[in-house]
């Protein structure tokens, strides 16, 4: 299972909000580049990025400090936030980002969607936010009534590199992952599964490892990373330990 930090970024600064909201953000560093930099140096093979903004606005609006993360660093990035049209997924993935992740518009326009997956082949990731069970959408603004489990058979068939799925109630909560839903959605499709939301400790990871088994390929760690309950070196350590075992 691959370790992967999270950068958000609100306004060119690495921040963390609780549960999405725009009223709760703690600014972590200045730097995101740095920030990304300091993750790749311990270990990180993936880095995920998300402009808030740009998911609350509809489009790209922290180019600048993308652009600096992708000059900056090595590792595989991904990116989400405002990914609303072909033109800007196109524009990330000339700019070097290896995937960039879909999720309003996975519910609101899933043909563009499968679109995408045809134009540019597994580097496309659906984004499904989940409140209480049911999609959320417009930077998690807006709760749909569509469950998390039937949007991902969806887009079952379309080339889908992965879904990042997020419980948005444990989501920079430190609270622990949501175990049951991660494997609901894991073992409702074939797509590989990334969980997010709550990862606080060691222990959440060694909880989330066996899901291994139903397709979750990777777990995304945010607040526990920035506040220090958790050390990215020693969740990496006890991912590999866990796969030397496995064999």
């Amino acid at each position: 299972m691959i370790i992967i930090p999270a950068v958000d970024i609100k306004n060119g600064k690495c921040v963390r909000l609780f549960q999405g909201r725009l009223d709760s953000e703690t600014v972590f560093s200045d730097d995101p580049a740095a920030m990304a930099k300091r993750w790749e140096s311990e270990g990180a093979e993936i880095i995920h990025v998300i402009d808030l903004d740009g998911a609350f606005e509809k489009s790209p609006k922290n180019l600048n400090s993308i652009e600096r993360i992708i000059d900056s660093v090595k590792a595989y990035i991904q990116v989400g936030g405002g990914i609303r049209t072909a033109k800007t997924a196109k524009m990330y993935l000339d700019l070097g980002v290896k995937r960039v992740i879909i999720g309003t518009e996975a519910i609101k326009n899933p043909a563009f969607v499968k679109d995408a997956c045809k134009s540019f082949p597994a580097q496309i990731v659906v984004g499904i936010d989940a409140r209480d069970g049911l999609v959320a959408i417009e930077g998690w603004t807006e709760t749909t009534r569509i469950k998390a489990v039937d949007l991902a058979r969806r887009f079952e068939d379309c080339g889908v590199a992965a879904i990042n799925f997020t419980d948005i109630n444990r989501d920079g909560m430190e609270t622990g992952p949501n175990i049951a839903a991660t494997r609901r959605i894991a073992e409702a499709v074939s797509i590989p599964v990334v969980a997010s939301g709550g990862v606080s400790t060691i222990e959440d990871i060694k909880k989330l490892m066996p899901l291994e088994a139903v397709g979750v390929v990777g777990v995304i760690i945010g607040r526990a990373l920035y506040s220090g309950s958790l050390s990215l070196k020693a969740a990496i350590e006890v991912s590999t330990n866990f796969l030397d075992k496995a064999k």
